[in-house]
């Protein structure tokens, strides 16, 4: 396999995952900063697209969200909260449907709880095919097909430690297999593989309305996730690639205005806390706790630019009779950093242990987005158990 193909392959699956531009000028400088783009690019950045149609309708805001089956993505800690004792999320989500038809996202998620009620057990299993690639040699000529893939497997505990906050910790093995079985300048190809780490924290708080007998409540979450070490895709490389470690803070609150009607609304920021590219490429030899430190203060353009690596999303959420939900949301990110601004949209439906979650997205600027016009679908599952003590919190699980 020739350089050239391989490049386009690695731009290939870091753009389809990632949203973002894949380039970035060799040449940066504080002068040159003011409207260029510098955004940060990791290996595997599957790991950041939000895998919950739920979510994903509501300007994939999740953090703060009260408990379902996709919490492990967004916030274990919140399972302590949870109201059903066990569930099950399946979620599918085709990627550049507008582009190809076998390229997508799958993800297969759930939680038990204890039996204290306070305790809860999670896992997940995502699975990213990026289709079929034809490989080439120098002179065109077709020398193989391969299927590009990348999967992650993450198992989570929470544990209330009072009776308005909790914690979470997840781990997960990370598997990419970009171009395995190929070779460039006779160096072998493999699967680039890491290990991850997350934590993350929940405060559930109950009020009451006034003129309502039912209880309301906010919550307020932080989630440090995909904290691990670098990744690399050949036995030779001098500096390994960051994987997209990541900083949430949301919260929000959700008003139970009687037994038939409820809304939540909730806001995000976020931050990748990986170093932002410099001119001389030096941020690459930085270690992991190293990278994460500076990832605060690190931007050639300074404070402005280090602002401009915030994420913020919003998002709101309609219960009739804890069985029909609608949901919209906003996410926008800035046009140096990747230049994502779009608009969800979608519905929910919950009968008995059943429930159905479509999202929709809505793009809002010039930057193509690879859930253009897609809708994509979770299923959930809540099963019920008796010898599971209910939490006292009366929130509405969806």
């Amino acid at each position: 396999m020739n350089i050239k193909t391989l490049r386009n392959l690695l731009c290939v699956c870091v753009c389809t995952a990632s949203f973002l531009p894949v380039s970035v000028s060799a040449q940066i400088s504080t002068d040159q900063l003011d409207g260029r783009i510098n955004t940060i690019n990791t290996a595997v950045p599957f790991l950041r697209i939000d895998p919950d149609a739920r979510s994903g309708a509501m300007g994939d805001v999740g953090i703060s969200l009260s408990a379902d089956a996709n919490s492990i993505y967004w916030n274990t800690a919140k399972l302590s909260f949870a109201d059903a004792p066990t569930a099950l999320s399946v979620t599918y989500t085709p990627w550049l449907k507008e582009l190809v038809n076998d390229i997508f996202l799958a993800d297969v998620s759930g939680y038990k709880k204890l039996n204290d009620g306070d305790q809860a057990i999670t896992a997940s299993l995502r699975y990213f095919s990026l289709g079929s690639i034809t490989f080439t040699n120098f002179t065109g000529q077709i020398i193989g097909n391969f299927n590009p893939r990348e999967f992650t497997f993450t198992a989570g505990y929470s544990r209330k430690i009072a009776d308005n906050f909790s914690t979470g910790i997840n781990l997960g093995y990370i598997y990419s297999n970009l171009a395995s079985g190929q070779s460039v300048n006779n160096v072998p190809i493999k699967p680039g593989i890491a290990a991850a780490a997350d934590i993350s924290f929940m405060y559930h708080k109950d009020f009451k309305m006034k003129d309502s007998k039912q209880k309301s409540y906010y919550n307020i979450g932080l989630t440090i996730s995909n904290i691990g070490n670098k990744i690399t895709y050949t036995q030779s490389a001098e500096n390994k690639d960051f994987i997209p470690t990541n900083l949430g803070i949301g919260g929000g609150p959700t008003f139970n205005f009687d037994e038939y009607n409820s809304l939540h609304i909730g806001a995000e920021i976020n931050k990748l806390l990986v170093p932002t590219p410099d001119s001389a490429g030096n941020f690459r030899t930085l270690s992991v706790p190293a990278g994460i430190i500076s990832s605060f203060s690190d931007a050639p353009g300074g404070a402005k630019e280090e602002l401009h690596e915030l994420m913020y999303s919003a998002g709101t959420e309609y219960w009739y009779k804890s069985q029909f939900a609608i949901r919209a949301g906003y996410f926008n990110e800035h046009a140096t950093k990747g230049n994502r601004k779009y608009l969800t949209a979608g519905i929910g439906i919950k009968y008995n242990v059943f429930g159905l979650n479509f999202s929709y997205l809505i793009p809002t600027s010039n930057q193509k987005n690879p859930l253009d016009n897609t809708l994509r679908f979770s299923l959930i599952f809540d099963f019920k158990e008796k010898n599971v003590k209910a939490p006292d919190n009366n929130t509405t699980t969806e």
